[in-house]
C-alpha cells in the first residue's frame, strides 16, 4: 500500500486563530500541481484525510480539483481532528494500522491501494518518521508530498520520495 502525506499549500500570515489562516494563490496553485502529480500516480485512494484547519481543507478542494477530472476521488475526505500540527503520529500509526486491518491484506497491500493524509509541519515531518525510520524527519516545501511504500503485514514502510510543487513544475 502506498501512503501520501501531504503538506498544505503556502498559507496567509493573519493574526488570530492559526487554524483559520487561507491559502495564498500561490498555496492554491501548489496545490492543483500537487494534484496534477497525484493523478499521474495511478493510485486507487481507499482513504483521504485532511485536517479541519482552513489551509488544509483548501487544499484537498484544490487537489480534487485536478483528480476529479481523472475520476479517482469518487468519495469525500475524511476530517479528522488528530492530523493537526500537534497532532500525535504514534496515535496515527495506529490508526493506519487499525484501517489497514479493515482491508484484506491480500487486496490492499500492493501498489495501487493507498492512502492520502493532508496536514501540516511539525506533524508531517514527525509521521514520516514514526512510519518509516525514526531518524528521518523530512522538512516538507508548502505543498510537498511524501510517498511511503507501507507493508501493512510488518505495520511499517519505506519512505520512497518526497515531491515538492517547484520539482514538479521544472
Amino acid at each position: 500500500m502506498k501512503i501520501f502525506i501531504m503538506r498544505h499549500g503556502e498559507a496567509a500570515e493573519i493574526a488570530g486563530d492559526d487554524s483559520q489562516r487561507p491559502l495564498t494563490k500561490q498555496g492554491i496553485d501548489e496545490a492543483k500541481t500537487m494534484g496534477q502529480w497525484l493523478s499521474q500516480r495511478s493510485a486507487n485512494f481507499l482513504d483521504v484525510l485532511v485536517s479541519p484547519y482552513i489551509r488544509a481543507q483548501q487544499t484537498y478542494e484544490s487537489v480534487t480539483h485536478s483528480l476529479d477530472k481523472d475520476g479517482l476521488f469518487s468519495h469525500q475526505a475524511k476530517t479528522a481532528d488528530f492530523i493537526t500540527p500537534s497532532g500525535d503520529a504514534k496515535q496515527v500509526h495506529d490508526f493506519v494500522d487499525g484501517v489497514c486491518s479493515q482491508y484484506q491484506k491480500s487486496d490492499y497491500n500492493d501498489n495501487s491501494s493507498a492512502i492520502l493524509f493532508i496536514s501540516h509541519m511539525p506533524f508531517v515531518s514527525y509521521f514520516v518518521a514514526e512510519l518509516t525510520d525514526k531518524n528521518n524527519m523530512p522538512m516538507f516545501a508548502t505543498g510537498a508530498i511524501a510517498v511511503i511504500d507501507y507493508d501493512i503485514d510488518a505495520m511499517q514502510g519505506q519512505l520512497v520520495e518526497i515531491v515538492s510543487p517547484c520539482q514538479v513544475n521544472n
